[in-house]
């Protein structure tokens, strides 16, 4: 695996795994939409295991870190089991995402000011194990700030990147040092 170089197209193969669970089957099969994927040339493959697993589920994350040799970028709540499985498997990045149940998809970003302390504190044996880490959050200034206090990088929330106008040169110059 090239971890080095830019990644330029990471595919999300969360809906494969959910199209399968619906289904009661054992296909389709993420790990080979993963393969599919690599083998048409992108560049990483995303993947979401979330605390209710519904779509990725455990096994998903540990047969695709053995079987694609692009990154893995390995959405995950900030809770205790995932820091776990994410220091078990070390994929190459981790994004820290928010969960609600009743959402289908996430819809916002993590309030990284409200909770610097305790995301600092979550995201260093992650890095010191030498995962990327980047947090999912909305893209709004005193966020990307606490982000970049902590060392994350970030994963913007990108309905609100479509309806913002970035005016201000230190915001934007922030952004662009800290964007995955």
């Amino acid at each position: 695996m090239n971890a080095g170089k830019n990644l330029r197209l990471g595919v999300n193969i969360d809906h494969v795994a959910t199209v399968r669970n619906a289904r009661g089957s054992s296909y389709p099969d993420p790990v080979r939409a993963a393969l599919i994927s690599q083998e048409a040339g992108a560049d990483g493959i995303t993947a979401h295991l979330r605390e209710d697993r519904r779509h990725i589920v455990d096994q998903d994350i540990a047969s695709i870190i053995e079987a694609i040799n692009i990154p893995l970028n390995f959405e995950m709540a900030a809770t205790d089991e995932m820091q776990k499985i994410a220091l078990n498997h070390t994929p190459h990045a981790v994004c820290i995402v928010p969960e609600k149940r009743e959402e289908r998809t996430t819809e916002g970003g993590l309030d990284v000011v409200k909770d610097e302390y305790n995301l600092a504190q979550y995201i260093t044996p992650l890095r010191e194990k030498g995962c990327r880490v980047s947090i999912f959050l909305a893209a709004d200034e005193k966020q990307i700030r606490a982000a970049s206090r902590i060392g994350a990088k970030l994963s913007n929330y990108t309905r609100a990147l479509i309806v913002i106008c970035i005016t201000k040169k230190s915001l934007k110059s922030a952004m662009l040092n800290f964007l995955v």
